[in-house]
């Protein structure tokens, strides 16, 4: 059974949206994150959640256009991306971790231990 199950990626066109699902069924989590990796580059931070409080961080490049949530009876993160652009397209992962503490510093990837197997996002022009 794996751990974090991702869906809801597709291909849309430029200015449509997506919404991407994450569901833990593993051990409790703390916080959880969206990360993506496009061909050719460096897997990148797109925005975390705290699940006790509900406080969120984005990566600049989605501020205003993506909007992360949690149901916590649900075990659940979500990724609602509007106006979507070619550059958003890649593997999105979801991310989680046991560390309880909210920090700036949650868009690192190192600080999460626990990843799903990826959705796939692609945006056309």
């Amino acid at each position: 059974l794996e751990k974090l199950v991702e869906s809801g990626g597709g291909s849309v066109q430029t200015g449509g949206s997506l919404r991407l699902s994450c569901k833990n069924n593993g051990y409790t989590v703390y916080k959880m994150a969206w990360f993506r990796q496009a061909p050719g580059k460096d897997r990148e931070a797109v925005a975390s959640i705290h699940m006790p409080t509900g406080r969120m961080l984005y990566a600049d490049s989605v501020k205003g256009r993506f909007a992360i949530s949690r149901d916590n009876a649900q075990a659940s993160a979500f990724l609602q991306m509007d106006n979507l652009k070619p550059e958003d397209s890649g593997v999105y992962y979801c991310a989680a971790t046991r560390d309880p503490q909210f920090a700036s510093s949650d868009l690192l990837a190192e600080k999460y231990d626990l990843w799903g197997q990826g959705t796939q996002v692609t945006v056309s022009a």
